[in-house]
């Protein structure tokens, strides 16, 4: 038999009737990572179970989260037409997600509610679907020990005291974990921002937490 050539990776996950003739603009600058992910078929994809991601953030291997391959490149589609639209992945957060007029806190962290907003991951990871990601965005700066990506310990427990407030009254605690992306991860470094993930929850409490968001990807084409 002759051997047969892989598929370019923009081609992979896509229907063949929809082939486009040449690399769309939106994948052209792709790192090797993003190429090698979205490269993958889906059917070769395994989602990550409850106890490999609490395993991840135990022992702060964040950057090992990644997203489905066809997700990557819808995720990578959407972000080129937001520059182009909204002239930055910024603009369209705070204008069009948050709704913030201005990023100034009102007070210390955690203390007033119109300084956080709950939303969902737009663009969440491949992990069991039975896993709720969320968003916490503040309008507070959430401090790190200088030079490096790990929170300091008041912040820490700034942080577990109101996820343990917000969620594991309603979650049990076992199924709620939170991490913090490192710099180099975030795709939006101008707000503040860390993750939550939820295992299994009453999607009543996750309505009502969030306000009623939906995650973009679920609305993008």
């Amino acid at each position: 038999m002759p051997h047969e050539e892989p598929l370019p990776f923009w081609l992979v996950n896509v229907p063949h009737e929809q082939w486009p003739s040449e690399c769309p603009e939106f994948l052209r600058e792709c790192g090797e990572k993003d190429r090698r992910i979205i490269g993958t078929p889906d059917s070769e994809y395994a989602r990550l179970t409850w106890d490999e991601c609490r395993e991840l953030i135990r022992n702060n291997r964040v950057g090992d989260f990644h997203r489905v391959p066809s997700d990557l490149r819808r995720y990578r589609q959407f972000t080129h037409r937001l520059v182009k639209e909204y002239g930055s992945i910024l603009n369209f957060i705070k204008n069009e997600r948050l709704r913030w007029k201005t990023l100034e806190p009102k007070g210390p962290p955690f203390q007033f509610d119109e300084d956080i907003k709950i939303l969902y991951n737009d663009w969440p990871y491949g992990v069991d679907e039975k896993i709720v990601h969320l968003v916490v965005w503040t309008k507070f700066i959430i401090e790190e020990i200088p030079g490096t990506d790990v929170l300091t310990p008041q912040a820490h427990k700034e942080v577990e005291d109101y996820v343990q407030k917000t969620f594991c009254t309603k979650v049990e605690a076992e199924n709620v974990i939170w991490f913090k992306n490192w710099a180099a991860l975030k795709s939006v470094h101008a707000v503040e921002h860390f993750h939550v993930m939820l295992y299994d929850p009453d999607l009543d409490f996750v309505k009502f937490i969030t306000n009623g968001d939906v995650p973009m990807a679920s609305l993008a084409a």
